[in-house]
């Protein structure tokens, strides 16, 4: 678990998608405060810019390969084969799991619709799942009070795990700030919410295959995100190019 591949900015856990549920499992049991980030070409490109973010995603539990690229490049740079852990994908894994071992779920982050449509399929799916709580966080800045009173709810749940969705960076920042007062191992799932709620579609599995996730993320919101993906995966190929150089081709 200790083993990392550094990709530009992030060091990336060497594991298993198997192992990163299992080892996910051993530590909600505990109640041992950690997080786990699930990184993409995005989140490496906010830590390559930002020290601090950098810093917060890097001092996580697990650093997991989320996107594509991102496990191609530890291929591409180091010769070996990191499997793909996406969010998408692990969030129906570990409430599975969850289910198996009878553990207590907590929601934080999205929008009221898609926590409810949420819960009541977490209800419906995974009986053995006890969900401990959601909370819809305003998505204006939080006051000191409304922040406490969060943290507070959760920890009086005692959920094995939390499952967070404020979308990158928001949501790294949140865990890193806060895993050490929540007895409890959060996991920045992000847009699996939406997913697995049935708000939004995925990817075609073609496209998932080829690395064009975010492809089909900038036909569906194309004014919102062309900047991002044209300047990020841009920044994203030019910086894992100069690594490769650095490493000798």
């Amino acid at each position: 678990m200790n083993q990392r591949s550094r990709i530009i900015s992030l060091d990336v856990h060497r594991l298993t998608f198997e192992d990163c549920l299992e080892n996910i499992v051993n530590l909600s049991k505990l109640h041992s405060p950690s997080y786990v980030c699930f990184a993409n070409a995005h989140m490496v490109i906010e830590a390559h810019e930002n020290a601090k973010f950098r810093t917060q995603v890097n001092d996580a539990t697990l650093v997991v390969a989320d996107g594509s690229p991102v496990a191609k490049a530890c291929k591409w740079l180091y010769g070996t084969t990191q499997e793909r852990i996406a969010g998408m994908n692990f969030m129906p894994a570990i409430l599975q799991k969850a289910n198996e071992h009878h553990l207590a779920v907590f929601l934080y982050g999205s929008s009221e619709e898609t926590l409810s449509k949420l819960s009541i399929l977490i209800a419906d799916k995974y009986p053995g799942v006890k969900l401990a709580g959601a909370i819809s966080p305003p998505f204006r800045p939080l006051s000191n009070d409304e922040h406490d009173s969060f943290v507070y709810q959760i920890n009086e749940a005692k959920p094995n795990l939390v499952l967070v969705a404020l979308g990158c960076p928001k949501q790294e920042k949140w865990m890193a700030d806060n895993f050490k007062k929540i007895n409890a191992t959060l996991l920045g799932l992000g847009g699996a919410f939406a997913v697995m709620a049935g708000v939004q579609k995925r990817a075609p599995v073609w496209m998932q295959k080829y690395s064009l996730e975010w492809l089909f993320r900038l036909i569906q919101e194309p004014k919102r995100l062309w900047k991002r993906y044209l300047i990020t995966n841009t920044l994203f190929i030019w910086l894992l190019i100069k690594q490769k150089l650095r490493r000798g081709l």
